[in-house]
């Protein structure tokens, strides 16, 4: 087992000026939006200050390294070979999926998306010019999978596009490669495009045979797109850089047309961050990370057994997202307002995910074993208020 990765302290993590430390008052342990309470690994950190001793702050270049330095992340980490000249990079994972479903759906076409989902995903596909169509995941009882043939009867009602999330959020699923290639013969079938958000794919715990969608099948080559960051793993948010990733002369084609201008706004601190965190000096930090993320994501489980036994959770395959059923509480469609409201813990809302998220909240255990602590035994002692 890796070196695990210990969070920052509470009072540094508190001199931070990002979302997560601004957006709420100081008495609140905020563990709702997705950026971590990590150092940063220091390759990263030395790539950054020698960029501001240098003040390599300029546009980003028409050539870089970070194709080539995905691809062998890809390698490593997924067994994956990506062609980095199949690559081009923009801002950010959302940003990504809008360029491309601006190419693959016309004005008013079905976007299949998979709630409880990602909230931007409703908001990216009505920016792209389409229309939401749902295909909730199908709760086993144990696990959460694709609905393959809500998937057909929706492509077969004419949605143009799939956009899955892989690994998912928020349930910190990773589906099976058997549902994936399944997905990817039914957009081939129906003449649909599948774009995949992989940006949590670098947090795939060992062992959950995490598989990127174009390396699952010819099938899923000539219909999908990947759009992948360093930003989740590595805590890149601000630095803006994500990567368009295909593998068949059509989608590449439709990458290759899409305005200069989209490359351009790839942030050059993002693409230099991206190049060190992709980078095998890296490897180390990352797996320490997934240490720390695995004892965390356990101790979470603990903690809502011994604390409050009508939460119900299940450990995610990747990711530092919890995806929590408070339903049985009784604290309303929304219970994290009043989490907020008389614990002072922030979460993620859980309607926000669509229908299927009420009664839940999105935690972030993304922090240290003491945070994580703190705010399950605050929201439990509202059992007793």
């Amino acid at each position: 087992m890796s070196t695990p990765v210990h969070a920052l302290p509470l009072a540094a993590l508190r001199e931070r000026t990002s979302e997560k430390w601004r957006e709420y008052p100081a008495d609140v342990l905020p563990l709702f939006v997705a950026e971590t309470d990590f150092p940063l690994a220091p390759a990263i950190t030395r790539a950054l200050e020698r960029a501001v001793a240098t003040g390599d702050t300029g546009y980003v270049a028409s050539r870089t390294p970070l194709p080539g330095a995905y691809a062998g992340f890809a390698r490593r980490r997924f067994d994956w070979t990506p062609d980095p000249a199949r690559m081009r990079s923009t801002a950010d994972v959302s940003m990504g999926i809008v360029e491309i479903l601006r190419r693959v759906t016309a004005p008013g076409d079905g976007v299949i998306v998979m709630p409880p989902v990602y909230p931007p995903f409703y908001d990216l596909v009505e920016e792209a010019g389409a229309v939401i169509e749902r295909v909730p995941l199908r709760d086993t009882g144990t696990a959460w999978e694709i609905d393959l043939d809500g998937v057909d009867a929706a492509l077969e009602d004419g949605a143009r596009a799939v956009l899955l999330c892989s690994p998912h959020n928020p349930t910190g699923t990773v589906h099976s490669a058997a549902s994936l290639a399944a997905l990817a013969e039914l957009a081939a079938a129906h003449g649909a495009a599948v774009v995949s958000d992989e940006i949590h794919a670098p947090l795939a715990q060992p062992g959950t045979g995490f598989t990127p969608f174009l390396a699952i099948s010819d099938a899923a080559r000539e219909v999908g797109y990947a759009v992948v960051s360093a930003s989740k793993a590595f805590n890149l948010a601000g630095l803006k850089c994500a990567l368009m990733v295909t593998a068949s002369d059509g989608p590449t084609g439709v990458v290759r047309s899409l305005p200069v201008e989209v490359e351009w706004r790839t942030g050059q601190f993002g693409l230099l961050a991206a190049v060190a965190a992709f980078g095998e000096e890296s490897d180390e930090w990352l797996d320490g990370l997934l240490t720390t993320l695995d004892e965390n994501r356990r101790l979470l489980t603990d903690l809502l057994a011994e604390n409050l036994p009508g939460a119900h959770y299940r450990i995610p395959d990747a990711g530092y997202l919890a995806w929590i059923d408070m339903t049985d509480l009784g604290w309303g469609e929304n219970p994290a307002k009043r989490i907020l409201r008389e614990a002072r813990v922030a979460l993620h809302y859980g309607p926000a995910f669509g229908a299927e998220g009420a009664g839940h909240v999105r935690l972030n255990f993304g922090t240290s074993p003491e945070v994580l602590t703190d705010a399950v035994m605050r929201i439990a002692a509202l059992r007793g208020a």
